[in-house]
C-alpha cells in the first residue's frame, strides 16, 4: 500500500508541477475545473442518501458557481468578499470541530448539537469547492510560482507532520474526528511550513525582508486551515461510515482526499497574497 501510495504520489506531483508552470491560466483553470468536477460527485457520496440534490443537478450548480465565481474575480472588491466569506466559513467550521464528538457524528446529541442538517451539506460542499478553484486560479494568474508555493506548503506540512507524528505523537489533535493526528504532528508540519515559506519564498518569488517575514506568518495561518479541512472531510467520512471519498486514486482514495486540506488553505492563502500586496 505505501509504495502504491508513493507512486501514485509521484506521478500526480509530477504531472501538477509540469501543468502549473507550462500551461496557460486558461487551461490550467479547465484542469481545475474537471478536478473540482470529481470532488462535486464525491460529496454527493458524502452528503449521503437521500441527497437534497442529484449528482447531476449539485454538478452544474458547482459549474454555475465557478462562472459566477469567475466573473467575481475580475472585480478586485467582489473577489475579496467571496474568499473572505469563505474564510470566515472555515473559522467557524474550527467551532463546529469542537462541539462535535463520537456521539455526534452517530446522530445522537452532544452539546446541544446534531449532526449537520442534510439540508446544510450542499451549501457546504459549494463552500469547500468553488472558492478553492477560483482562488488556485487566481493564484496562478498572478504567478504559477504562487500557486507551487502553496502546494509545496501543504506537501511540506503533510510531510513533517507524518514523521513528527510518528515519531513524537502521544497527544491526540481530533480523536473523535482523525485518531491518527496528534498535536506533535501539528508541531512538525509547523516547523516544516517555516522551512518551505522561507526556502520557496526566497528562491520560487524572490521575496525577502518584511514581505518575506509576512509570507511565513501567512503560511502557518494558513496550514493551519488546511488541518481543518482535512478534519471536516474526515468528519463528513465518519458521518456516512467510508474511509475513503472515493477509488479515483490508487492508494490515496478519491479527489476530496487529497484536496480536503486546500479546500480551506486555498481561498486564505490567496486572499492573503493579495491583500498583502506580494509579487513575484
Amino acid at each position: 500500500m505505501l509504495k502504491q501510495r508513493v507512486i501514485t504520489a509521484s506521478i500526480l506531483a509530477s504531472l501538477f508541477v509540469w501543468g502549473v508552470i507550462a500551461l496557460p491560466t486558461t487551461y490550467v483553470s479547465l484542469l481545475f475545473a474537471v478536478m473540482v468536477t470529481v470532488g462535486a460527485v464525491e460529496w454527493v457520496r458524502l452528503m449521503g442518501e437521500p441527497t437534497p440534490l442529484g449528482k447531476y443537478k449539485f454538478v452544474a450548480l458547482i459549474w454555475v458557481l465557478m462562472v459566477v465565481s469567475a466573473w467575481l474575480s475580475q472585480h478586485a472588491t467582489l473577489f475579496y468578499l467571496l474568499l473572505t466569506a469563505s474564510v470566515l466559513w472555515w473559522g467557524y467550521a474550527l467551532r463546529l470541530l469542537q462541539r462535535f464528538s463520537a456521539h455526534v457524528l452517530s446522530g445522537e446529541r452532544a452539546g446541544g448539537t446534531t449532526q449537520f442538517p442534510l439540508a446544510a451539506l450542499p451549501a457546504i460542499g459549494v463552500v469547500l469547492l468553488v472558492p478553492t478553484w477560483i482562488a488556485m486560479v487566481v493564484l496562478h494568474s498572478i504567478s504559477p510560482y504562487w500557486l507551487l508555493l502553496l502546494m509545496f506548503l501543504i506537501w511540506g506540512a503533510d510531510t513533517g507532520a507524518y514523521f513528527a507524528g510518528r515519531a513524537f505523537g502521544k497527544h491526540k489533535l481530533a480523536p473523535q474526528v482523525s485518531p491518527g493526528k496528534s498535536w506533535e504532528g501539528v508541531a512538525g508540519a509547523m516547523a516544516m511550513t517555516v522551512v518551505v515559506a522561507l526556502v520557496g519564498g526566497g528562491i520560487l518569488l524572490d521575496v525577502s525582508g518584511v514581505a518575506l517575514f509576512g509570507l511565513v506568518m501567512l503560511a502557518l495561518v494558513t496550514v493551519a486551515f488546511s488541518i481543518v479541512g482535512d478534519l471536516i472531510e474526515s468528519l463528513m467520512k465518519r458521518r456516512v461510515g467510508v474511509k475513503d471519498s472515493g477509488t479515483l486514486l490508487p492508494g490515496h482514495g478519491g479527489v476530496l482526499d487529497r484536496i480536503d486540506s486546500l479546500t480551506a488553505a486555498a481561498p486564505l492563502f490567496a486572499l492573503g497574497i493579495s491583500l498583502l500586496g506580494i509579487r513575484a
